[in-house]
């Protein structure tokens, strides 16, 4: 079973004639994701890996019956591609570009909250279901392997890299979430916490977190309070200095708050076993098998 994504996801790829989403929507392809067609304003018509290119994404749609997009744009105009997937009854947008401002994304989220769509990302590696033949972003073809851990990370190199230590020790993964780590963002830990506490196939959790903002503080009480299923965690950024921005948007320590060692205790008090390195996870999650 998986979360969000599975083989019966339909997916369309705004920005598909670019250089990266031709090169992705290639990749999710060859996995076996039934990407139907893709969109880019001014280029109807065009046909790139043989899927058919649209001007709208209503178009596209109603040509396809797609249900997911995945938006590669320019920063400037991805704002916009949100909206426009909305408008369109798009369910699940998952939002690869990074460099939005955040007053677009202020925008957006305050739409997203009157509709039915979810939004993962921005600046985010995507989504995974082994087994189910199903990917949107990032995330190369051959680190997945089907199981019973739920994964759900700010940070796309060290999912994949986590992900590929769990294979190859036997831990397969029932869906692989990246969520991004802007300051802001469409679904947060605690949401994807909660899908795989409801899902019956997860059996384990691993959260990757980062410095910055309070996300793994919200998931460490909503882990305290409703998960009934073990979770094993990592914070990155345990040595940086305060006022230092690493990586993400989101990953600043300001105030004092938004520290590894708050993050840690926090979860620590909610039962999770914390991982002093990702390379530990793997062990981590066999304890007590």
């Amino acid at each position: 079973m998986a979360i969000l994504l599975d083989r019966n996801s339909r997916v369309l790829v705004q920005g598909i004639t670019g250089r990266e989403g031709k090169f992705h929507s290639g990749q999710m392809i060859e996995y076996g994701t039934a990407v139907v067609g893709g969109v880019t304003p001014g280029k109807g018509g065009e046909w790139v890996h043989g899927k058919p290119v649209f001007d709208t994404v209503r178009a596209c749609v109603e040509a396809t019956e797609a249900n997911v997009s995945m938006i590669l744009v320019p920063a400037p105009f991805a704002g916009d591609a949100i909206f426009e997937a909305i408008d369109s009854g798009i369910k699940l947008i998952v939002c690869l570009t990074e460099g939005i401002p955040v007053r677009d994304m202020m925008r957006v989220y305050e739409y997203l909250r009157h509709s039915d769509s979810r939004l993962i990302g921005p600046n985010c590696p995507g989504l995974l279901t082994p087994g189910e033949a199903a990917k949107v972003g990032f995330m190369p073809n051959y680190v997945g392997k089907p199981g019973h851990v739920g994964v759900v990370s700010k940070s796309g190199t060290l999912t994949y890299e986590t992900v590929a230590a769990m294979s190859a020790r036997g831990l397969g993964q029932t869906t692989c979430v990246g969520i991004g780590g802007d300051p802001i963002i469409g679904t947060t830990f605690v949401d994807v916490l909660q899908m795989f506490e409801d899902d019956a196939e997860t059996e384990k959790v691993v959260l990757m977190g980062e410095i910055g903002g309070r996300a793994e503080v919200d998931a460490a009480e909503f882990i305290k309070a409703k998960m009934t299923k073990p979770v094993v965690a990592f914070i990155a950024g345990s040595s940086a200095p305060a006022g230092t921005r690493m990586g993400h948007a989101g990953a600043i320590i300001e105030g004092g708050e938004g520290t590894a060692q708050e993050k840690i205790a926090a979860l620590r008090s909610a039962g999770v076993r914390i991982a002093e390195n990702p390379e530990q996870i793997p062990d981590l999650l066999l304890e007590g098998d």
